[in-house]
């Protein structure tokens, strides 16, 4: 009772002071409290929310953004998996060009019968050590043939036209009378497979 008689004291010569002003003073005075009071509620009430509201709404355009981004991955599915399909096939045709180990011994022969009948010498035949890359391994053939413009032409026509993939790199030709000295590689290819079977 004593604390209140005190608190009461000490705000009595305010009041007396506020009621000695003019009505005009008076009033500013208790607007100005009330604005004072409302904008200290405002600030401590409202301003937190406000601000979780700003932080929700952010979150809700990334969450949009982002299933936006999953809905587009999800129609792209089908396609992709098709894409897959299409890879797969392709793959499987091109491995079926790719000569298997048991095959490269006729498949040499066959390079060398395609140079024989198409009119050239060879003066050298020489499988090289194997390259190995992802899934298959490459196997160069050094090559010296002696024959004419015509035959070296009907040779790498025979070659182009055999079952399996064979590239001829590295060609040089050297003039002598009506015939040529044809050195090139033969690169040919052994399927590995997922593996790495080199056998």
């Amino acid at each position: 009772m004593k604390k209140n008689m005190s608190a009461t004291s000490a705000i009595e010569p305010l009041f007396q002071k506020i009621a000695g002003l003019t009505k005009l003073y008076r009033i500013l005075i208790c607007v100005a409290t009330v604005v004072v009071l409302v904008s200290a509620f405002g600030y401590f009430l409202y301003k937190p929310k406000i601000e979780r509201m700003s932080t929700l709404r952010n979150d809700i355009t990334a969450a949009e953004q982002k299933l936006e981004r999953t809905k587009r991955s999800a129609a792209e599915y089908d396609l992709y998996q098709q894409k897959m399909e299409d890879a797969k096939a392709q793959f499987a045709i091109i491995a079926q060009e790719l000569p298997s180990t048991e095959e490269i011994p006729s498949l040499l022969t066959s390079i060398s019968q395609a140079g024989g009948e198409a009119g050239l010498s060879f003066l050298l035949f020489q499988p090289q050590s194997e390259v190995l890359k992802d899934f298959y391994a490459e196997i160069p053939i050094r090559m010296e043939l002696s024959g004419g413009y015509h035959q070296l032409g009907n040779f790498f026509d025979r070659v182009a036209h055999l079952s399996r993939i064979v590239n001829i790199d590295n060609c040089s030709t050297q003039q002598s009378g009506d015939l040529l000295r044809i050195t090139c590689t033969a690169i040919t290819y052994r399927f590995i497979g997922d593996q790495g079977d080199q056998s």
